[in-house]
C-alpha cells in the first residue's frame, strides 16, 4: 500500500466548524436534502453543506502543485478524478501544466453545470461505485477527494477496486478520526458519511479491497 500524505489538510484546518449547532440544527432533514448533491448541498444554506462553493483562483493551488510535483506529472501525463465535484482542482492542475489530460466525474449535475467552462467538456455524470469506462492503467494518476467516504462497505470495494484498475498512481482523501472528540465531531457533522472509520481502519480496507496509492485523512478537531 502507499504512503499517508499531507495535501489537503493545511486548506481544511483554516475553517471554523460549529459541531453542536448542526447536529442540533433539523439534521436528518439537512442530511436528507445534503445527499442530493445538487444546488442545496453546494451553494444553499451552511445548514446544508458548503453554504456556497465558489471558485477562488489560487485556493487549490497549493494541492494542485504537491499531485504534479509528488507524482511526477508532465504535459504528457493524464489525470481522472473520481467525485470531481466541481473539478476546480483539476482546473488549477490544468492551468500548470496546459497540455495536461484531465477528466473527471461526479454524480452532480449542478457541481459539474457550475466547473469551468475550460474544462466542462471532459467532466461527465457517473457513480465512484459503478465500474468506470475506462481501460486498465489508462491514467497517470486517479485522485478523490471527499467522496468514498458517502459509499457503503460493499459499494467501496467497487469503487476501491476501478481506482486502483485504471489508475498507474493512486491518492485518497477522506473523512475519519482518531479518538472519540474526532468521532464525535464527525457524527456531528458529517451529512453525507456513510462510512465511518477510523485513521487505522481505512488502510486496513484499503489493503483488503487491493488499493495501493496514498491516501489522506482529514479530522475534525
Amino acid at each position: 500500500m502507499g504512503k499517508l500524505v499531507n495535501y489537503v489538510t493545511p486548506l481544511h484546518q483554516a475553517t471554523r466548524r460549529t459541531y453542536i449547532d448542526r447536529m442540533m440544527d433539523e439534521k436528518v432533514h439537512c442530511m436528507i436534502k445534503a445527499k442530493q448533491y445538487e444546488y442545496d448541498y453546494w451553494d444553499g444554506d451552511r445548514r446544508y453543506g458548503y453554504g456556497g462553493y465558489k471558485y477562488m483562483p489560487g485556493h487549490w493551488k497549493p494541492v494542485a502543485e504537491s499531485l504534479i510535483e509528488n507524482y511526477k506529472l508532465d504535459n504528457d501525463s493524464s489525470v481522472l478524478d473520481v467525485g470531481c465535484g466541481k473539478a476546480y482542482l483539476l482546473y488549477e492542475m490544468k492551468l500548470i501544466l496546459p497540455g495536461l489530460r484531465v477528466v473527471g466525474f461526479d454524480i452532480s449535475n449542478h457541481g459539474l453545470s457550475d466547473s469551468r467552462p475550460e474544462i466542462r467538456d471532459n467532466l461527465f455524470i457517473a457513480r465512484a461505485q459503478d465500474p468506470y469506462k475506462f481501460n486498465d492503467n489508462e491514467f497517470d494518476l486517479v485522485i478523490s477527494l471527499g467522496c468514498l467516504h458517502n459509499l457503503r462497505i460493499f459499494e467501496l470495494q467497487i469503487a476501491l477496486s476501478e481506482i486502483e484498475r485504471v489508475g498507474k498512481q493512486g491518492y485518497i482523501m477522506l473523512e475519519s478520526y482518531r479518538n472519540e472528540q474526532e468521532q464525535f465531531n464527525l457524527q456531528c457533522w458529517a451529512l453525507t458519511c456513510e462510512s465511518f472509520f477510523d485513521h487505522e481502519e481505512w488502510p486496513w480496507i484499503y489493503n483488503h479491497f487491493g488499493f495501493t496509492g496514498d491516501y489522506e485523512f482529514i479530522y475534525f478537531e
